[in-house]
């Protein structure tokens, strides 16, 4: 089944990230494990084809933690994690919806992930993004 693409840009706080996500479903994950409940991230977990860093490679750092197969990128100047390489999907990207511009979050579907055990409902997570 084939979806039609729609195209956000997005970015960090002080405008230095700046990055171009193709769509085809408006549906992103809230988490509840520590750090997603701490950052209030929600999920659009997209395949890199589908992700364009456009600017500010050069400003981002990197957190890990844990088995530190998640790579945190954040904005070192407003520490905004707008995108990241997520551990339930390494080769994939994660984008912070709520840094995508204008009003962007209101086209999607917010979905209730169980992150705080994460390990007992990873395959939810996997099965919700087909992969």
């Amino acid at each position: 089944m084939d979806r039609t693409l729609v195209v956000y840009e997005g970015g960090c706080h002080c405008g230095a990230v700046r990055f171009r996500v193709a769509v085809d479903k408006h549906e992103a994950v809230d988490c509840n494990c520590s750090i997603c409940h701490k950052k209030g991230f929600l999920h659009l977990i997209v395949p890199p084809e589908h992700f364009t860093l456009l600017s500010g490679e050069d400003v981002l750092t990197t957190y890990t933690f844990n088995t530190g197969i998640a790579k945190h990128n954040f904005c070192r100047i407003c520490g905004i994690h707008a995108f990241y390489r997520p551990r339930s999907h390494p080769d994939q990207f994660d984008v912070n919806v709520r840094c995508l511009d204008s009003d962007a979050v209101a086209q999607f579907r917010i979905v209730p992930f169980d992150g705080a055990n994460w390990e007992q409902n990873l395959h939810l997570l996997r099965d919700e993004n087909n992969l």
